[in-house]
């Protein structure tokens, strides 16, 4: 009679253990949480191409007030011309291309690489920087856009911005700093992203990218161009 209990606790203990290591193995088995990392910082070359979509998006800003300026019935929108004028010469000019110039140039032409690439681009910086020049300049009087022929020749000025700046951008993305990457192994290329982080919040402020997208997408609500969905071409 002394056994029957002695049986059934052996067997009740060996029951809980296997329930307890089956318990064992499908926490052990079962996908431990992932425990959450920084991302990616954004290196030298993604930095630049960023930059490149806040120009190209002032572009769609520029074609669309220069087709606004062509029609005769449509009112000229000054203020937005100005802001996204003033952005053009802040972040596109003393800003993103003042790095090209002091970073990426000359250390390709030092290394004997894309030279004449080089000297094209600079020409067109100097010719881009006339042209917001003379923007500004046009549209700082009260009745600024008034008349056909200012109207005319602004419009004429949106247009060969954005003619030259596309292929402009489009170049550099593809052919310019693939090289200019190339001149660097991994230590040193981190090293670079960080002093271009550096001079971004020294230049713009903290969040200087953040703040030009903010801008330029209150440019494009004010003259209707934000949703995306716009440019898909419609069903014929």
């Amino acid at each position: 009679m002394s056994e029957a209990p002695s049986r059934r606790s052996f067997l009740s203990t060996v029951a809980l253990l296997g329930v307890g290591a089956t318990a064992s193995d499908a926490l052990a088995a079962a996908p431990k949480p992932q425990s959450k990392s920084k991302p990616a910082e954004v290196n030298a070359t993604e930095d630049l191409m960023r930059e490149h979509g806040i120009i190209r998006r002032t572009l769609l800003v520029y074609e669309e007030i220069a087709r606004r300026l062509g029609s005769p019935d449509e009112k000229a929108p000054v203020e937005v011309l100005v802001q996204a004028t003033r952005l053009m010469r802040r972040f596109g000019e003393n800003y993103h291309e003042k790095t090209e110039e002091t970073e990426v140039f000359p250390r390709l032409v030092k290394a004997g690489q894309q030279q004449e690439l080089v000297q094209v681009l600079l020409e067109q910086h100097a010719a881009g920087r006339k042209i917001t020049e003379s923007i500004l300049a046009t549209t700082s009087g009260r009745d600024a856009l008034t008349k056909p022929e200012p109207r005319a020749a602004v419009a004429m000025q949106l247009t060969q911005f954005s003619d030259m700046y596309r292929p402009h951008a489009a170049r550099e993305d593809t052919v310019l700093f693939p090289a200019f990457r190339d001149l660097f192994d991994a230590k040193q290329f981190k090293e670079l992203g960080e002093r271009f982080e550096e001079q971004e919040h020294k230049l713009l402020g903290s969040h200087g990218f953040e703040n030009a997208l903010k801008e330029v997408a209150q440019l494009e609500r004010a003259l209707g161009i934000f949703e995306l969905a716009r440019f898909t071409p419609s069903e014929q």
